[in-house]
């Protein structure tokens, strides 16, 4: 591994300038993984850093893990790692961020480039594995550098400052929208708290209001014939019996007084007083419960005429 970059004139690159800096070159390769190095640059800190992650990947490999495909997005705005399928940006390696890249020359699928992380100023070596696009992958990201840098003196370093601003802020939208995205769920939680606690008190409301809402009225217990017993305090009302029927009515006495062919009145022993009877006939039933009472027995007495009266 010792490629370096040169700036010369003279040297003559792969692609348009057009092509590099108002759009991208894409690549596909696997990704081997990346890791923490001490030193921005050099040869000995790469081959360390190939030869860790390549024992890292023969581990994996051996439990069935394979190499994962990327694609690469190389531009002289830096180096873009996405996912083949899904176009989700990985890394973004900024290219004032590159210190170090080069080719391994025994091992000509390898490639790697060291950059310093925004978040924690912490330099990782990248590493990747082409079949065939190793080296040009390398050309290109040289090209790149070799045309961000006379941008730079075109533009007296504006441009890179400008970069520089608008990377940061980003960075802080980025981090601005966390915490935005942070205080909706923290909003959100407050509110399913308050709810649930609305819905607990609603619910102890309508148990502790069930008790007298849902008192029926007790109906009359029945005999084995499914009669209700007669109340004579409380006049009787129509109650269904237990097999769901109505009790038939109780016929109503007239008061009207019936009468028979001969015009007589009947006679019913149960509705009359004692002042309906004739004075002979109350004379008689007088004496016959004087000798009940006395324990007597009234023989041959016929009942509503005299003895007397026979021999007529």
């Amino acid at each position: 591994m010792n490629r370096a970059f040169s700036r010369k004139k003279d040297k003559t690159w792969m692609h348009t300038p057009e092509a590099l800096s108002k759009h991208y070159i894409p690549y596909n390769a696997k990704f081997l993984g990346s890791t923490e190095v001490e030193q921005p640059k050099g040869t000995e800190v790469v081959r360390d850093a190939v030869r860790k992650l390549k024992f890292a990947r023969h581990i994996k490999k051996s439990e069935g893990q394979k190499i994962p495909k990327v694609e690469l997005q190389i531009s002289i705005y830096g180096v873009k790692i996405l996912d083949p399928k899904t176009k989700e940006v990985q890394h973004n390696c900024q290219l004032h961020r590159i210190s170090f890249c080069a080719d391994d020359k025994t091992d000509k699928r390898i490639f790697t480039f060291i950059c310093k992380d925004s978040e924690s100023n912490k330099h990782l070596c990248y590493v990747f594995d082409s079949e065939k696009c190793a080296e040009e992958i390398t050309l290109t990201i040289g090209q790149a550098f070799d045309l961000a840098y006379r941008k730079f003196l075109e533009s007296g370093g504006k441009d890179v400052e400008t970069r520089k601003q608008i990377a940061g802020l980003q960075k802080r939208s980025s981090r601005s929208s966390r915490c935005w995205i942070q205080d909706l769920e923290t909003e959100n939680m407050e509110l399913k708290n308050k709810v649930q606690d609305l819905e607990n008190q609603l619910s102890i409301t309508q148990v502790s209001a069930s008790p007298v809402s849902n008192v029926t009225p007790k109906s009359p217990s029945t005999d084995i014939f499914d009669m209700v017993p007669f109340s004579p305090i409380s006049p009787q009302s129509s109650v269904p019996t237990r097999n769901g029927t109505q009790p038939p009515p109780v016929p109503s006495r007239s008061s009207e007084i019936k009468r028979d062919l001969f015009g007589a009145e009947p006679f019913d022993p149960f509705n009359c007083g004692a002042g309906d009877f004739p004075p002979d006939i109350q004379s008689k039933l007088d004496e016959m419960q004087e000798g009940f009472k006395m324990g007597l027995t009234l023989e041959g007495t016929v009942f509503g005429l005299d003895p007397l009266d026979s021999k007529c």
